[in-house]
């Protein structure tokens, strides 16, 4: 039977509905922040034994494409990645959001995830054993200087603050460094805890990086969460004529998706920045980035959805999982007694086509599922009371981190991240920049530590870092990326220059009105604060072999050298208000309670139980975030509506996830 022939066998009824309930199940599941596709994927395994295996392959593919694209909706309503790979959907999503576009990002989001997943799997149905060699090309020394490429964004968001952004990388590599080393296996920086040996978890520093923020400024203001839209719903047509503006992007997006895909621990997260990154270089106007611009969301969305397909190809071909849930899809097919290898196409080919053919068929039914879950989803959070959406994204917060290890100390560290990520941001360190560094901090590290032993011992240690094609390819890609934006902004300083000087003076000795930055006291502070940081980090590695302290030597050096950089530019500003950044500002007093509040949720967990401190917990948020005082019927209703948010939840991780749910003194 021919490579078509197969489709027929994807198409019968029985394959047709376990790829939509797949696609439903991980759209749901990959837009609650906390419970990813990895998660979904284990947990439905076992019950695909008893299938056909290629039935049960489309199940688990349809779970894991369907998660994959879910990240989107909670990056774009709620600022919040549902899965890391979503990470920059927020930089543009929530900012359309925000303005009223939020029906208009769904949908190209949705568009984009089709069209990407859809080349990703094509080129896992056509391209597969070719294509795996591309993985095979990769070394350690290649995968660090991808690692880099994906750091080299940092200059893109930051731009204008691009010192702090670094310092802000900088942090989060640090972060990515405590724990057990990844190669050499130092215990490093745990502070003698041992709920720092595994390092911290990515899932739960992103929900607070991220979202913590966004509930503070949440309950500050009466102001609406998202801005209605005018022209109402999806927007589907507008979304289809734009992407179809932008279809170079969409399809160079969704390729570079399926290439990164291939690398073995590359992921949804490095593609996604990677194509953001070259979307925003492409750009005519790549100042817009960051504030709203759609050919964001369509770069993310098309290149971490062709992840999907491209990482099947070296797991399929090769044996070797690109990602977490791409590794439990490999146990499943050798439970299965199918051996995996370039024989599998040939061998179990029927087994292996109809599972692709599903795949693809799976990613176009997310179309319309896709589209119909976000039109209820965005319409729903727009007509939500703060006072019941807050406590509701809170409690989300809560379980997300919570349910990935079932670990109350998860949580407890999500929110103290989350806390200290909102006060940074005040002062210009955003959020993103760490994320970051975390995120590619222990494939970076692995890759600089393999490559600096290998070049140490074979005396060829330059030449290891600067002298492999691809390598090169990669360094001049970087390169381009870091100093875009500076160029960018040159241009635009130079043409307000130019334009300044155009202008007629109106009187003799009077000056044209320009903006002139005065030195951040509080900026200066905190670098201050960092240089003492950066030499405890390398005072500490003193003690550490040397394949444990070269990586965590160079950042701390980095570390110190950003800070340094950041008050020398602050020392030759002028003078301003020295307290202007630290007064108190509107909503100050809400945004307070809500930090106590939540502190006081994770940390009284464990003694109470998660049921009793969380129907507390949400009833307090709820008063926080209300301006509105309803009569006392309509806090009724919202009453029974927060206990039974917090008993569903409570009773869907106890009996179908079967987590181990802090007991305390009742639930």
């Amino acid at each position: 039977m021919d490579i078509l022939g197969y489709l027929l066998a994807a198409l019968t009824p029985f394959n047709l509905m376990l790829a939509l309930a797949g696609v439903i199940l991980g759209t749901v599941i990959g837009a609650l922040p906390g419970l990813s596709a990895t998660m979904a994927v284990a947990v439905l395994v076992p019950f695909t034994f008893t299938m056909d295996p290629a039935a049960g392959l489309i199940a688990l593919g349809a779970i894991y494409t369907g998660a994959i694209y879910g990240g989107a909706y909670a990056a774009i309503l709620v600022n919040t990645p549902g899965t890391p790979s979503a990470i920059a959907t927020t930089f543009d999503g929530f900012p359309m959001a925000k303005r009223g576009d939020g029906g208009l990002a769904v949908s190209l989001a949705t568009i984009a995830s089709v069209v990407g997943g859809a080349v990703g799997a094509i080129a896992l149905l056509l391209l597969a054993p070719p294509l795996a060699k591309v993985a095979l090309a990769f070394g350690p020394t290649e995968y660090f200087w991808l690692a880099m490429f994906g750091l080299t964004l940092i200059a893109a968001l930051s731009v204008g603050n691009t010192i702090k952004g670094l310092i802000g990388a900088c942090i989060g590599l640090f972060l990515s460094m405590i724990g057990v080393a990844v190669v050499g296996g130092d215990v490093r920086y745990t502070l003698g805890m041992q709920r720092f040996l595994a390092g911290i978890d990515l899932t739960s520093a992103i929900i607070g990086l991220y979202c913590i923020p966004v509930i503070l400024d949440l309950v500050a203001t009466p102001d609406p969460h998202l801005k209605p839209s005018d022209t109402g719903g999806l927007r589907i047509g507008e979304g289809l004529r734009f992407a179809m503006t932008r279809k170079f992007n969409v399809l160079r997006s969704s390729v570079i998706g399926t290439v990164i895909g291939i690398l073995p621990g590359a992921g949804g997260s490095i593609a996604g920045l990677v194509s953001y990154s070259e979307a925003r270089r492409s750009s005519d106007h790549p100042e817009s980035f960051g504030k709203g611009n759609p050919d964001g969301v369509i770069a993310t969305e098309a290149a971490n959805n062709a992840t999907v397909g491209g990482g099947f190809i070296p797991t399929l071909v090769l044996g070797i999982p690109g990602t977490p849930p791409d590794a439990i899809i490999l146990g499943a097919l050798l439970v299965q007694g199918i051996k995996i290898g370039p024989t599998l196409f040939t061998t179990d080919g029927n087994i292996v086509y109809t599972f692709i053919w599903g795949l693809l068929i799976a990613t176009i039914l997310m179309l319309p599922v896709g589209l119909l879950i976000g039109r209820y989803a965005y319409n729903s959070i727009i007509r939500v009371p703060k006072a019941v959406l807050a406590p509701t994204v809170a409690l989300l917060t809560i379980i997300g981190s919570f349910a990935i290890h079932s670990n109350v100390e998860d949580a407890q560290l999500m929110v103290v991240l989350g806390l200290i990520a909102w006060v940074l941001n005040r002062f210009g360190f955003q959020p993103s920049p760490i994320v970051l560094g975390l995120v590619l901090g222990s494939i970076a590290e692995q890759g600089f530590v393999q490559t600096w032993l290998i070049g140490n011992a074979s005396n060829r240690l330059p030449e290891m870092f600067f002298n492999r094609p691809i390598s090169i390819g990669i360094i001049l890609a970087a390169l381009l990326t870091l100093l875009f934006p500076f160029w960018v902004e040159w241009k635009a300083r130079r043409r307000s220059q130019l334009e300044q000087t155009a202008l007629p003076q109106a009187d003799e000795g009077t000056a044209l009105p320009a903006e002139i930055k005065t030195r951040d006291y509080p900026g200066m502070g905190l670098a201050l604060l960092f240089i003492l940081c950066g030499i405890a980090i390398y005072s500490a590695a003193t003690g550490m072999s040397d394949l444990g302290a070269v990586f965590p030597k160079t950042i701390a050096s980095a570390l110190i050298l950003f800070s340094a950089v950041l008050i020398v530019q602050n020392l030759r500003r002028p003078t301003g208000p020295r307290l202007g950044a630290l007064r108190m500002e509107d909503g100050a007093g809400r945004r307070i309670a809500l930090g106590i509040t939540m502190l006081a949720w994770v940390f009284a967990m464990p003694h109470i139980g998660f049921l009793v401190t969380s129907l507390i917990a949400f009833a307090v948020v709820m008063l926080i975030a209300d301006y509105d005082r309803p009569p006392l019927r309509t806090w009724a209703i919202w009453g029974l509506s927060g206990a039974l948010i917090c008993s569903g939840f409570w009773w869907l991780m106890a009996n179908v996830l079967l987590l181990r749910m802090p007991a305390g003194l009742l639930f």
